[in-house]
């Protein structure tokens, strides 16, 4: 396993996490994704432990809490050998400090999860949301005490607009308080809005992108292809509404890409599309998802190796999309570009 920096910190985590969205299963959305209970749990921590994958992700949200649980019981006397990644701000109730990232939902949230998790310090908690009606300084202030009380370790964000990450940044710096160091990240060959604000300022910011939804909401898995059904076994025929839209003309010239890359290097498909997310810049890990064994091994297979520059090239080619204003300018027009290289 490859080790790599968490953005401008001096935490190192493995090129490949692991998402524990299918610990728990409940609820629509979570259930479909996957209903893993604490002993087979046990037994995926077990095989990425083994790969070298240490660093493992949930969230408050996830299966209303019953996801940090089942990782919790999964890693029980063996905690001093992961790291534990875990989110709040979005809705756990219907009360009106439920949701948000004020400082009573913050402490409340924090010792919840400490709780659900067995353990006394969180290596990286991150803003699963940004909250508007919430002070970025109140947000900050109350990060730093629970940094300073040991409770965590890292801090960081996920699903921010780069002005979201900008404001918070500047209050960091300007008052001495923790700077965001991760930024969770929606980022896939069928889906790289990331690269046009959020990967420049993670470049110049010093802030590591940890990727989710990596295989774009599972399109990307090699089950999908033109002319032919979804298969039965998909999560998509439950949960397509709830991610990223994706047209169905683009999925297909991508796979089709995928796949003749898959012949000339023996590699699965979903093995490449990660390989190349780990090939980008600012990437510090991408976080994979299995609900069984199989599903992981092969997820593991995609480190150790690297797609050659005329792959990459192949890809890049396939999947780029226009740009949006204000960004498309930078792209087409020669005296923007050269004041604005591209990141990638």
């Amino acid at each position: 396993m490859d080790y790599r920096r968490l953005g401008h910190s001096g935490l190192k985590v493995p090129a490949l996490s692991f998402g524990a969205g299918t610990f728990g299963g409940q609820g629509p959305l979570f259930s479909a994704w996957g209903n893993t209970d604490a002993q087979e749990a046990r037994r995926l921590v077990d095989i990425c432990l083994e790969a070298g994958l240490n660093l493992f992700d949930t969230a408050d949200v996830y299966s209303n809490g019953a996801s940090e649980e089942v990782l919790g019981e999964a890693i029980k006397g063996r905690r001093d050998k992961v790291l534990i990644s875990t989110k709040t701000t979005l809705p756990m109730g219907d009360g009106p400090n439920d949701s948000g990232s004020s400082r009573s939902r913050l402490i409340k949230a924090t010792e919840d999860a400490l709780r659900r998790l067995g353990t006394d310090y969180i290596d990286l908690l991150q803003l699963h949301a940004f909250d508007a009606g919430t002070p970025v300084e109140e947000v900050l202030s109350t990060l730093d005490e629970l940094v300073r009380a040991g409770k965590l370790r890292y801090v960081g964000v996920s699903n921010f607009s780069g002005w979201h990450v900008m404001k918070s940044l500047a209050a960091a710096e300007r008052h001495g308080w923790p700077r965001y160091v991760a930024h969770q990240v929606y980022y896939s060959l069928v889906g790289r809005d990331y690269e046009w604000e959020l990967m420049p300022l993670g470049l110049d910011q010093g802030v590591g992108a940890l990727v989710w939804s990596p295989l774009g909401w599972g399109r990307l898995t090699g089950k999908i292809r033109r002319g032919q059904p979804l298969p039965a076994s998909s999560r998509l025929h439950e949960t397509a509404a709830f991610g990223p839209q994706v047209e169905d003309e683009q999925l297909y010239a991508i796979v089709h890409v995928l796949d003749a890359i898959a012949q000339e290097t023996g590699k699965s498909v979903p093995q490449i599309a990660l390989n190349w997310l780990l090939q980008r810049p600012t990437v510090s890990s991408v976080i994979i998802g299995a609900r069984n064994e199989q599903q992981l091994r092969d997820n593991l297979g995609a480190v150790g190796w690297n797609l050659t520059p005329e792959q990459v090239a192949r890809l890049d080619a396939v999947s780029e999309r226009p740009a949006p204003y204000p960004y498309s300018p930078y792209r087409r027009q020669e005296g923007f570009a050269r004041l604005n290289p591209p990141a990638v």
